[in-house]
């Protein structure tokens, strides 16, 4: 028997994190049988002891139901995990999440999360309602121009190849081969982007690098000669803000390249790198197990030394004044996105705040987490990234995930339990910026992952093998990319496209997900959809900030509203074999149906994998 449900306002005021200070009201409904004495409330803040609060009788609510309540608060941020107790003449009885936020009298379940966060806590507004359109430099268009000071040992493939992908391809050097995408070609091509409704160009690494992705960073103070120069990035920062879209560059500071500046390995800079002396001023930076060629690497990966954030010199490096953040920003871009945020300690991730705040309070920085980043542990430590001093968004893998299984599984209510998650967890300054990709450069591409194979554990020449799909299964890959995209445009936060997906472009993992803007080869179809998906969210104020609220979930088939201070949204979607009924209350019955069904007599018909989206 349900006795709370942290999911549903009768029983929790708020159904999301909540500010220091700010209270909650909470509510358990408990059966008069139990004859229930005492209700508790029981709340262990992380690494404190448990604090208990009393609840006060509220009445009766029916003839076999009593309600117990009380408004809980916090005056510092945190993760607080709560339950209740009952006490009853058989002894003490614990009110348990058995999931989906649902509380029952048991002995087995866990807590429930109330995250807190600091009232002072802002995150920048301009993100809000756009939308994120992420670019692979080298592969998204190339401008032609000419280009200085490239190392020759750079392979240059014509546009259009597949990318190398077997040993032998490579001579031994990986990631080695350039197509020539560039700054002045992503600026060429910033009109196409704002008929996409892109507010936010999101940049995979810049700095000068040895490899294509540019995630081994050289030299932190220098745009890769390939992809041009300062100028070149301070002249699309300009081009794009006229046109309403801000640029925020990838952050790569948990490690560098061993092929650089500071490491030096293979002494192609005139600098004196750790690699090279004791002295150097960047030992310090890095983990020597065993001088000069025993080090820590990113996850073993001997190309990539890792750096000691929590160094003093390094942080100014990057932190201070006039520092890395700061020095980029000054050219124009709006924010940062941090590579392995989970992987960069609190006091590096603090001074990394305060620096780009410092320089433009509005500038955004997102970082990649994987899971729920309000409970991510690392370092041993439950991560503070949300609660007002680190960061403002995170890359939103928990709803890529469950746009995703829900498209290509049809489980309509683990759906909304990962949804409703997020939801609940984040604090609404977070949420409503969080960026919303259904994939990326560590991804398979979108298409692929609903209508291909699962590739999963298997190597290059497999997926290689199994890179395309069939024309069916390409048709039906389109039809699904539209219900995803639909799921992606209307869900609280700022869809992410990732480069090519909005054109059908196909791929497994890196670096197949990586390959050349395809724009010879456009599927119009789903191009029109993706403008269509974008002019919707900038004349809909329900996608800015509006309220999330399951309205049916049976099976396969789902519906949610938005409700936004001028308009509210449904969307619809059935998955099933068969046509579906939804129940979804009169108010609708003079709504305009921007796509599909319209609603008679509060109620609408969904054809097998259709959809409807209405506003009122």
């Amino acid at each position: 028997m349900t006795v709370f449900n942290s999911r549903k306002t009768e029983y929790k005021s708020r159904l999301s994190a909540i500010k220091t200070n700010e209270e909650v009201r909470l509510a358990v409904y408990v059966p008069r049988s139990m004859n229930c004495s005492k209700a508790v409330l029981c709340v262990v803040k992380d690494s404190e002891d448990a604090v208990y609060y009393d609840m006060f009788w509220a009445g009766m609510v029916d003839d076999d139901r009593e309600k117990w309540e009380l408004h809980f608060s916090a005056t510092s941020p945190g993760i607080y995990w709560y339950h209740f107790e009952l006490d009853t003449p058989w002894g003490r009885n614990f009110v348990l999440n058995v999931g989906n936020g649902i509380g029952e009298i048991t002995a087995e379940g866990g807590a429930f999360q109330q995250t807190v966060y600091d009232e002072n806590y802002k995150t920048p507004q301009w993100l809000r309602g756009g939308v994120i359109y992420q670019i692979f430099p080298d592969r998204f268009y190339a401008s032609g121009e000419e280009k200085h000071g490239v190392r020759p040992s750079r392979v240059m493939r014509k546009w259009g190849e597949e990318p190398f992908w077997a040993e032998e391809q490579m001579n031994g050097i990986w990631n080695n081969d350039y197509f020539g995408g560039d700054l002045k070609g992503i600026e060429e091509k910033l009109d196409y982007l704002c008929e996409l409704g892109v507010t936010c160009i999101y940049l995979n690494p810049i700095f000068e690098a040895n490899s294509n992705h540019r995630y081994d960073t050289a030299d932190y103070e220098k745009i890769d000669p390939l992809l041009g120069t300062e100028e070149d990035l301070k002249s699309l920062c300009n081009a794009a803000k006229e046109r309403g879209i801000n640029i925020i560059l990838d952050g790569v500071f948990s490690h560098t390249g061993c092929d650089s500046k500071y490491f030096n390995m293979y002494n192609n800079y005139d600098s004196q790198g750790a690699y090279n002396s004791k002295e150097s001023p960047y030992y310090p930076w890095y983990k020597f197990t065993d001088y000069p060629d025993g080090y820590q690497s990113w996850w073993g990966i001997k190309l990539l030394p890792e750096i000691i954030e929590e160094n003093e010199e390094y942080r100014n490096y990057i932190c201070s004044e006039n520092g890395i953040l700061r020095r980029w920003m000054r050219c124009g871009i709006k924010g940062w996105r941090l590579d392995v945020a989970d992987e960069l300690p609190d006091i590096f991730l603090d001074d990394l705040r305060k620096a780009v705040k410092a320089e433009d309070e509005e500038a955004v920085i997102i970082g990649e987490v994987w899971e729920d980043a309000t409970n991510k542990t690392a370092y041993g430590i439950r991560r503070r990234y949300l609660l007002g001093e680190q960061l403002d968004s995170v890359m939103n893998y928990p709803f890529a995930d469950a746009v995703l299984n829900f498209v290509r599984f049809q489980n309509a209510d683990a759906f909304f339990d990962d949804v409703l998650s997020i939801i609940e967890n984040y604090p609404p300054e977070v949420l409503h910026i969080l960026m919303n990709h259904i994939g990326t450069h560590d991804t398979e591409r979108a298409i692929t992952r609903l209508a291909g194979d699962d590739c999963e554990g298997y190597g290059r020449e497999w997926q290689h093998e199994h890179n395309t799909l069939d024309s069916y299964d390409y048709l039906k890959g389109v039809s699904m990319m539209k219900i995803a995209s639909l799921l992606q445009f209307t869900l609280p936060g700022v869809p992410s496209i990732y480069y090519g997906d909005e054109i059908g472009m196909q791929g497994m993992k890196d670096p197949f997900n990586r390959a050349c803007m395809s724009w010879d080869n456009i599927n119009e179809e789903l191009l029109r959809w993706y403008r269509r998906l974008g002019e919707i969210r900038k004349g809909c104020s329900a996608f800015i900030s509006g309220e999330f609220e399951p309205v049916f979930c049976s099976h396969k088939t789902i519906a949610y509203k938005r409700r936004g201070e001028e308009n509210e949204v449904l969307v619809a979607v059935n998955l099933d074999d068969e046509a579906q009924e939804l129940d979804i209350g009169y108010e609708w019955d003079n709504s305009y149906a921007i796509f599909g069904e319209s609603a008679i007599c509060g109620k609408i018909t969904l054809g097998p994998y259709r959809y409807t989206l209405l506003s009122r």
